[in-house]
């Protein structure tokens, strides 16, 4: 899941004081805290309500589940004693003993059902709500209203075990569950949901210390984590910037210890600033630009051939090379070319393509259908890295169909965000998906399938829908990417979205950090960093 931002004139006035005076009292528990970039979330801390990666990196911080996946992406048990199943549909899940909250409440079965069940009913309306999809009993809590207030398909056995009954057999449900929406919650999540998002209360390998909005949020050992990933720091401290640009000039500094996103400006350069302390990984992110259907001339038809024009409208190889010199490459599908099954040659992927003589004839033909009128704008948040890269798209897109195009900065990533999900953003819009779990399901799930609360172009086919049911009910891995492979046809006939980029992550550390890797979602391995 998820992206980017921060506050304007305060992130500036922080940045001059520099990072040493922000949040001054965790600094002093060891010399070894590791000071990372990082951002204002949209959403308080509750594990099945964020849907950004400022929040997430936090979160999975504070969090163990019943599985954690290591740097390159393999899933191991973490909470989870064993994770039964003879059918991939009917499971049963034991946990380790002598598991307790950072509030010396015990971590139990009742912990995870109940903020599975809590997740899932829709009068909480979490973001993530869909997660708790396949799982027996999701609809009647999902209803608007409710027709109940569990799901039927969870039922505690005694303090260590619980069952799961899923609708239909599921090829990731277990390999899921190491993603944050799954994660347990104590009593005191449920008596006080909105203080408790300001000051989580977790059982991963930190605990919460404070978070400075706009500032920043800071993190420390949890000395009663003892599971696969203990932290080997004295603690870490995400430091909210206005721009890259401003965080590369403190990584340089030595200010930053760490940055996950070397800014456009220094992609030329940073292997040169920083020698063998910068970093490059293939990661499972993607860069798109989405329209919703209640932007005029792009519903029905007319949007379809329209949306195809645009994207052969955009030149991605040069944007590849001469923007991001080699740390972006061009989208082939609607996921993400590191993951298991990717297939660069999906039946309609030729819209990917650039192609000007294509997409003019394809504009002309929706012309046909309603002549074209007005601007066409791209919305993005300015703080995000973003801009050179939609600007040279909408430059492409310009020069190619003869149509006024200009890019459209939103100054913070929470209104941005906000727009998009109040459908209210009333033009095209950057996204993107960054990983949780190492699966395309997960970005075709979480982007498109019809109830997902992360489906940000309101994508809407029971076609579609039953196609990645079907590929999670497959026998086999090779019969998935195989049903995948139809959904996502499906996706390109009807052009629900413009996948533009997939990252080549280029990161650095600075003198003062040893240890310092990405992960195979892009994000820092921040249990391992060391100084």
């Amino acid at each position: 899941m998820r992206f980017v931002r921060v506050g304007a004139v305060i992130a500036a006035i922080l940045v001059a004081t520099s990072l040493g005076a922000v949040g001054c009292s965790s600094s002093e528990g060891g010399a070894d805290i590791i000071k990372v970039n990082g951002g204002e979330p949209q959403n308080p801390l509750f594990p099945a309500n964020i849907n950004d990666n400022y929040a997430s990196r936090v979160i999975d911080r504070l969090f163990a589940g019943l599985r954690y996946y290591d740097a390159d992406g393999n899933p191991h048990d973490e909470m989870a004693q064993s994770i039964d199943t003879s059918d991939r549909q009917h499971y049963r899940i034991t946990l380790k003993p002598d598991w307790k909250f950072t509030d010396g409440t015990p971590v139990t079965a009742k912990s995870y059902v109940d903020a599975w069940n809590y997740g899932a009913l829709s009068t909480n309306a979490q973001v993530e709500n869909f997660v708790f999809a396949p799982i027996a009993g999701y609809a009647q809590v999902s209803a608007n209203p409710p027709t109940a207030q569990t799901m039927s398909g969870l039922k505690v056995v005694d303090d260590r075990t619980f069952t799961v009954d899923l609708t239909h057999p599921s090829i990731d449900f277990a390999l899921a569950l190491g993603y944050s929406s799954f994660y347990p919650l104590p009593e005191a999540a449920f008596k006080d949901p909105k203080g408790f998002g300001e000051h989580p209360i977790g059982n991963g390998p930190y605990k919460f210390e404070q978070w400075q909005h706009n500032v920043a949020i800071d993190v420390k050992p949890n000395p009663d984590y003892h599971g696969g990933r203990p932290a080997k720091n004295d603690g870490l401290r995400f430091v909210m910037y206005q721009s890259f640009d401003t965080a590369y000039a403190d990584l340089q500094a030595g200010n930053l210890d760490a940055l996950d996103t070397i800014p456009d400006t220094a992609l030329t350069s940073y292997r040169k600033d920083l020698g063998d302390r910068a970093i490059t990984k293939p990661t499972a992110q993607d860069d798109l630009i989405g329209i919703q259907n209640n932007v005029p001339h792009f519903a029905g038809a007319e949007g379809v051939l329209r949306r195809k024009a645009l994207s052969m409208a955009i030149n991605r190889e040069q944007i590849c090379d001469n923007i991001f010199h080699g740390t972006r490459i061009p989208a082939r599908d609607f996921t993400a070319a590191t993951l298991p099954g990717f297939d660069p040659n999906v039946p309609g992927s030729e819209a990917l393509k650039y192609n000007p003589e294509e997409a003019k004839r394809l504009w002309a033909q929706a012309n046909s259908l309603s002549p074209w009128s007005g601007r066409f704008e791209v919305a993005f948040n300015s703080d995000g890295g973003s801009q050179a890269w939609i600007d040279a798209a909408v430059n492409s897109i310009k020069n190619t169909l003869g149509i006024d195009a200009v890019s459209a900065p939103y100054p913070t990533f929470s209104n941005f965000r906000a727009a998009v999900t109040g459908r209210t953003v009333g033009k095209a819009f950057r996204h993107g998906w960054q990983g949780d779990y190492p699966s395309m399901l997960e970005f075709l799930t979480a982007n498109y399938y019809s109830s997902s609360g992360t489906n940000n172009v309101g994508y809407d086919n029971p076609e579609y829908d039953h196609l990645i049911d079907a590929a999670q009910s497959a026998p086999t891995p090779a019969e998935s990417y195989r049903v995948i492979a139809q959904a996502q046809a499906l996706l390109f006939r009807d052009m629900v979205d413009i996948p533009v980029l997939d990252y080549v992550a280029a990161a650095g550390r600075s003198t003062a950090v040893t240890k310092a890797s990405l992960t195979w979602s892009g994000l820092f391995d921040f249990e391992n960093m060391q100084k």
